[in-house]
């Protein structure tokens, strides 16, 4: 079994003071690490696919990195939990890769007291075909299917619940998709050369949670592949059949871990979080 190395409290992996950010949102973290409570409405109307099939390559963490602890909890615990705390969620679908599932299930879920029911899908080779595959597990009963990067550990049940009411409040829409405004100057280049600066105003980062009205979401995965369209995330599926998909302003510390930089951050924003609490 691959040993998990906990950055958190690895003063050799804080060694860098400028990666703890402070524009990142302490409360959200204290919520995660201070133990959510898992509930489920009487008749939850929405089911949740978490991506957990990732290699990891450009991470550097042989085997991915779903099963790296931050402050003694997997990553993909940490995306888990924050599901698990939304009451109109009846279903949680894990989609991690086929060979590593009882893996996955031994490590980041059997330990935890999850209330919501939780199963495990095989990944596929794409991204989107992962996400197809997890929704091969949901019933039809439910009417909203919610997406969300299990890389992605900061995400809070706030912010899931609030896009989800953001779809059903908006009964001409077909999606919601958490996103975060461009900062930086945006250039449009072509062979190497800058042709153009576009006004970054109307660009936003696309982020996780994605929240889709189920039926739509269903067409759109058939039309893709009956097309054979790869889209780079699971809006572009609903946007190219002439969907409305609203933009929820989320936060930039959404982070999704990729690269070891991102790594560092999160582990110096939670060190950073520790330290504060022991202050007061």
């Amino acid at each position: 079994m691959t040993q998990t190395i906990d950055p958190v409290f690895s003063s050799a992996v804080l060694s860098a003071p400028e990666l703890a950010l402070n524009d990142l949102d302490f409360d959200a973290l204290s919520q995660a690490m201070g133990g959510l409570k898992g509930e489920v409405d009487k008749t939850p109307q929405t089911a949740a696919i978490i991506l957990a099939g990732g290699t990891g390559e450009r991470f550097g963490k042989e085997g991915g990195k779903q099963l790296v602890e931050i402050a003694g909890k997997p990553i993909l615990t940490w995306s888990a939990e924050a599901f698990d705390a939304v009451g109109d969620i009846g279903l949680i679908v894990i989609v991690c890769p086929e060979d590593r599932c009882s893996e996955y299930l031994k490590r980041a879920i059997d330990p935890f007291p999850f209330v919501t029911p939780i199963v495990v899908a095989p990944s596929g080779p794409s991204r989107q075909e992962s996400a197809f595959a997890g929704l091969e597990f949901v019933p039809d009963d439910y009417e909203y299917v919610i997406l969300h990067d299990g890389a992605r550990p900061l995400i809070s049940p706030d912010l899931i619940a609030h896009t989800i009411a953001t779809l059903k409040g908006n009964i001409d829409c077909d999606g919601a998709v958490v996103a975060h405004p461009a900062v930086d100057t945006l250039k449009v280049v072509e062979n190497g050369v800058i042709v153009g600066t576009p006004d970054r105003r109307v660009f936003w980062n696309a982020q996780t949670p994605q929240v889709f009205r189920a039926g739509i979401y269903r067409r759109a995965h058939a039309s893709a592949l009956s097309d054979g369209f790869m889209g780079t995330d699971d809006s572009s599926l609903i946007e190219r059949l002439g969907g409305r998909v609203l933009v929820v302003e989320g936060k930039r510390d959404n982070i999704k871990l990729t690269v070891p930089e991102d790594y560092l951050m999160l582990a110096a924003a939670v060190r950073t979080m520790y330290m504060k609490g022991a202050e007061e």
